[in-house]
């Protein structure tokens, strides 16, 4: 592949995602780029059909004093895209994020449509020394910028196990597991693969002090799309990493709040774990275990 030439989304993203060639003789692997998540081997509903109702706003922006959107769920960006300190329970659960949808009449601008503008930011896939492929950026990046989408097949849990249990110790796990406390002990899971379908979110490696971190944003479904988001102001050319292990603001594994569906995901996980060579000063030694939970 021609890194200059290159772009990995093949067009589908709005900003063209650019490749520097390997060094370290890494190969690269096959998958259908798609930037957004979509309907997998389980899951009931389509991520692409619109099931949230719509605000009756026509003005450029929505504002909190008119919007039903921004009432119901409250606000969960600035004027400027950037995310505001989401609200975490005592329990350590943060609050759902709702952005306007299709059948909003507010404009595409609207402060309250971020994630569904897609990648605004320009990205690199690039080699690692001994991590494989990770992503990189090529401009700063302000905290609490949105970044990209972990995106791929929305599955069932019986699907996530039945692929999980196939993988040789070899191969790459890429499902995370997203946990949702809806209140009165409703609990939502979402089950995300980008392995073969999916986009540059599946690229990104795992840090125990990561650049990033994962929040669920509802648009114009109920299926949620796992956001990344700036956790620190983020210099250029330094590597995007993400927490493996979920929980809301990159919670460490010992501090994720286990139920008895989680019990039930741990018991189908490997035994055998990977090393994690993130360099953090923090470093767990191994990779979070597979089926990653985000509370």
């Amino acid at each position: 592949m021609n890194g200059r030439n290159f772009d990995l989304s093949n067009g589908l993203e709005d900003v063209i995602i650019s490749f520097k060639p390997d060094s370290n003789e890494h190969t690269f692997p096959e998958f259908q780029y798609s930037p957004v998540n979509v309907q997998g081997p389980g899951c009931p509903v389509d991520p692409s059909e619109v099931t949230l109702t719509g605000c009756s706003c026509f003005s450029h922006s929505c504002n909190s004093e008119s919007c039903c959107c921004l009432q119901t769920h409250g606000q969960a960006y600035r004027n400027d895209g950037t995310l505001l300190s989401i609200t975490v329970s005592d329990v350590g659960h943060s609050t759902p994020v709702f952005e306007c949808n299709a059948l909003c009449p507010c404009s595409d601008s609207c402060s309250n449509r971020v994630v569904q503008r897609g990648l605004r930011l320009r990205l690199q896939v690039c080699s690692t020394s001994s991590r494989g492929w990770g992503v990189r950026t090529l401009q700063p990046i302000p905290h609490g910028t949105f970044v990209c989408e972990y995106a791929g097949e929305v599955i069932s849990f019986e699907e996530a196990r039945r692929r999980q249990l196939a993988q040789r110790f070899e191969e790459n796990n890429y499902i995370i597991a997203v946990r949702e406390h809806a209140g009165r002990g409703s609990i939502t899971e979402t089950f995300v693969d980008p392995a073969t379908v999916g986009n540059i979110g599946r690229f990104l490696n795992h840090s125990c002090l990561p650049t990033l971190f994962m929040v669920p944003v509802r648009v114009h479904s109920l299926v949620p799309r796992l956001a990344l988001f700036a956790d620190r102001d983020i210099g250029v050319e330094e590597e995007l990493t993400f927490d493996y292990s979920g929980g809301y603001r990159n919670q460490t594994p010992g501090q994720q709040h286990l139920t008895q569906t989680d019990s039930t995901i741990q018991a189908s996980r490997t035994v055998q774990r990977k090393a994690c060579h993130c360099g953090a000063n923090n470093c767990a030694k191994f990779l979070p275990l597979d089926l990653s939970v985000l509370n």
